[in-house]
């Protein structure tokens, strides 16, 4: 019997560049992913305009997952959340952030954000509008602990991406969306793709876990039994690395 796979997916630095945003070199699967018709789920840090936007500009439908792992959402505009509301985290994020010197998108100007982000300014309004978590940056890293303490017992928690700090729900991360989300596809085998530290609950939880270097081209420190390793970085690796496996 001929297996279904189901593809969870992380966006920047993975099905899209870092440097650029761009997935002209993973056209070749995702063209054999929509033939095959194969769910791509995106299991991003990125919001729900943002990946409304991705998904026509790829010519895909199907759930996704928004803010790390915090919401997903399905094709008939339902809901299913496991974070909690942004205000909550934005008044916490906006409480500490003079002493620990956090500069926070809530805080941040759209132009701001453009150049950390390298967005247009449409874009960058859109990743700034966030429902679930709040991106940041922090002045000394070495407070981080202290960050993530603080951080819990205010029923939150932090997550490290590919350019900022997220500061999210404590009971939200991509492997708890991911586990969700399969419910809805019972037998299915799940593939999961992802470059940074906030993508390794995702890559616990699928069958086929595959790590993607980072924009430096090196591999975050995270090993797994059976775990696959992307030949490249960014959209060239995420598309042989699935070429590999779905050619099998």
């Amino acid at each position: 019997m001929k297996k279904e796979y189901i593809i969870f997916t992380d966006l920047d630095g993975s099905l899209l560049n870092h440097e650029d945003y761009s997935f002209d070199e993973a056209k070749e699967m995702l063209g054999f992913i929509q033939a095959q018709k194969i769910p791509l789920i995106y299991t991003t840090s990125k919001t729900r305009k943002e990946c409304e936007i991705l998904q026509q500009e790829m010519k895909i439908t199907g759930p996704f997952i928004v803010e790390n792992g915090a919401a997903i959402y399905y094709p008939d505009r339902e809901m299913e959340l496991l974070g909690v509301e942004h205000s909550e985290i934005k008044a916490f994020i906006g409480s500490i952030a003079d002493e620990f010197k956090i500069n926070y998108f809530s805080n941040m100007k759209i132009e701001e954000i453009m150049e950390y982000t390298l967005f247009e300014y449409e874009q960058a309004a859109y990743a700034k509008s966030r429902d679930f978590s709040e991106p940041f940056l922090i002045h000394d890293e070495r407070r981080l602990t202290e960050l993530e303490v603080l951080a819990e017992a205010q029923g939150m928690k932090i997550l490290k991406g590919g350019r900022f700090y997220h500061c999210v729900g404590i009971d939200q991360d991509k492997g708890m969306a991911v586990e969700r989300a399969m419910k809805h596809f019972e037998g299915y085998t799940s593939i999961g793709l992802g470059d940074n530290y906030n993508d390794i609950a995702m890559l616990n939880v699928v069958n086929i876990p595959v790590l993607i270097p980072h924009h430096e081209g090196k591999y975050i420190d995270f090993s797994l039994e059976g775990l696959h390793k992307a030949s490249h970085k960014g959209s060239k690796g995420w598309n042989s690395a699935l070429k590999g496996i779905l050619s099998a």
